[in-house]
């Protein structure tokens, strides 16, 4: 009877065989110890001291809580980086938005070519109703209803509205640069300076107070300007014809402005008007001849003015003009266009018609050579029927 042997009523709950069984795998080894928060104290402790609490926080515990208070500021600190990270990405996403319109380039210089045009014979003179019934302008519009808009459609990038607004904008510079009569005859060229793409203005600028015959610096390729110390307008009335047309080219729009503007002038100092106060040209007497001591006489400017238009451009309503031909007569050919046209008056002949011409050897640029001949059915002459000006 030396055996094992289990009690009569089975193993004690506790024992080796008890219900305990089941917490047998689990081992509560240094590392648990370490991590428990509480610790109970001693029977010795709970002896000298009956109010204490049972249990006291582990002095480890104590020392882990300013490392949770710091992985706290670490996880404070990584959401608001990527708080930083993600505001800075949309930011950058947006200034480099595909749909955004592109960045402008530099506006590029205007070039412009005027031509003078010599009559063969003597200016015709009358009254300014007679010379207009008389000529090619009898059926021209009056003022800035000759700058006619065209049918406005939208094109492949442009809406229509945007069309518009290019046509429009053109217009505007056409009858402020060709029909404000204190640009014509009074010098006032804010009214045209405003309307450029301030990248061009200083272009502008410097074609007003050093106007040159370069291709580039004409204060006349920019807007009309009469030689006030010479001219006058005899009407306020100018005829106007032409047409104004738009094409999509690239990511802008380009408009043409391609017009003929005829202004009866007379004598400065003839009449009140902006022609009394003298100017370039002082001391220059109209010649003498034919017709002479008639009051008025018609003269031409026929200009092409090609503009660019960018989307910016639209928004702020400001023009960017890239090309000017101007056709001017009648006119002497040695004259220099750049400042001011000087028109040959009732009366008088050019100078130097058919007589200027080209070196092929001179340096430079050549006013000589810039010039045509005015073809005398361009002239008011009986011969033009006369037909009912609108």
């Amino acid at each position: 009877m030396g055996g094992r042997v289990d009690p009569p009523d089975g193993t004690p709950e506790g024992g080796p065989n008890g219900g305990d069984d089941e917490y047998r795998s689990l081992v509560f080894d240094e590392s648990f110890i370490k991590a428990a928060r509480l610790q109970e104290f001693s029977a010795q402790e709970r002896l000298q001291d009956e109010e204490h609490a049972a249990v006291r926080p582990r002095p480890e515990a104590e020392r882990r809580g300013p490392r949770v208070g710091l992985g706290l500021s670490r996880q404070g600190l990584i959401l608001v980086l990527l708080i930083a990270l993600a505001f800075g990405t949309a930011i950058y996403m947006g200034i480099r938005n595909p749909y955004r319109s592109p960045a402008r380039t530099g506006a590029e210089p205007l070039h412009s070519e005027v031509l003078p045009l010599a009559p063969t014979g003597p200016v015709p003179g009358s009254n300014p109703a007679d010379l207009f019934a008389n000529s090619p302008a009898a059926r021209f519009a009056t003022g800035a209803d000759g700058v006619a808009l065209p049918p406005v459609r939208s094109s492949g990038r442009f809406s229509e509205s945007q069309v518009l607004a290019a046509l429009t904008a053109a217009k505007d510079y056409v009858v402020e640069s060709s029909l404000d009569p204190d640009v014509l005859t009074g010098g006032a060229v804010r009214p045209v300076r405003v309307l450029l793409d301030p990248r061009q203005q200083r272009q502008f600028d410097q074609s007003v107070e050093n106007p040159r015959n370069d291709g580039r610096h004409a204060a006349t390729a920019w807007m009309v300007r009469l030689d006030r110390s010479k001219v006058e307008l005899a009407s306020p009335k100018v005829r106007v014809d032409g047409t104004l047309a738009v094409q999509e080219v690239g990511d802008g729009l380009e408009v043409t402005a391609d017009h003929v503007f005829v202004y009866a002038v007379r004598p400065a100092g003839r009449g009140k008007g902006p022609g009394k106060n003298p100017g370039k040209g002082a001391g220059k007497n109209p010649g003498k001849g034919p017709g002479a001591g008639r009051t008025a006489s018609l003269f031409s400017v026929r200009r092409q003015v090609h503009f660019r238009f960018e989307r910016q451009d639209l928004r702020d309503r400001e023009v960017n003009v890239r090309q000017v031909a101007v056709r001017a007569g009648p006119m002497n050919c040695g004259e220099d266009p750049s400042d001011a046209l000087s028109p040959l008056l009732a009366g008088e002949r050019a100078k130097d018609a058919g007589k200027a011409g080209t070196d092929p050897f001179a340096r430079g640029r050549s006013t000589a050579s810039m010039c045509g001949l005015l073809a005398s059915s361009a002239q008011p002459s009986p011969d033009h029927p006369s037909r009912p000006s609108r």
